[in-house]
């Protein structure tokens, strides 16, 4: 039986501010987003997507159990550009083995954004 699954597609982060939150998100990814409306804000993040999506609209029924991680090359360098950005630290960049490195910060609303560098993993193209 083969997978139905392509891989990661999207995350999205809920903010409680879009326009700020577009704003933030557009320096610390150095990008602008592919898709701007007052109900949703997309960034094509290395051929995935980075959403934003109004808090107003989340449903808080169950606890938020899922990291994703985003790959760059230098995970102490995002990270503190992160930080120096506005973010909060919650995963300080560690090694965990293999030469795989992760880190993640809050975003300015709470958000856990997570940063890998994984030497293993390559795209197929």
């Amino acid at each position: 039986m083969s997978s139905s699954f392509h891989g990661l597609r999207t995350a999205i982060y809920f903010v409680d501010d879009l326009v700020k939150a577009t704003d933030w998100y557009k320096g610390v990814l150095g990008i602008e987003p592919y898709f701007n409306e007052p109900f949703y804000v997309g960034f094509n993040v290395g051929g995935y997507e980075l959403g934003l999506h109004p808090s107003d609209s989340r449903n808080d029924s169950q606890p938020n159990s899922v990291a994703v991680y985003w790959g760059v090359d230098n995970v102490q360098a995002t990270y503190d550009s992160m930080i120096a950005a506005g973010a909060t630290p919650h995963e300080v960049p560690n090694e965990v083995g293999g030469g795989i490195i992760v880190g993640m910060v809050k975003d300015p609303w709470g958000n856990s954004l997570g940063i890998i560098y994984n030497p293993h993993f390559v795209l197929a193209g």
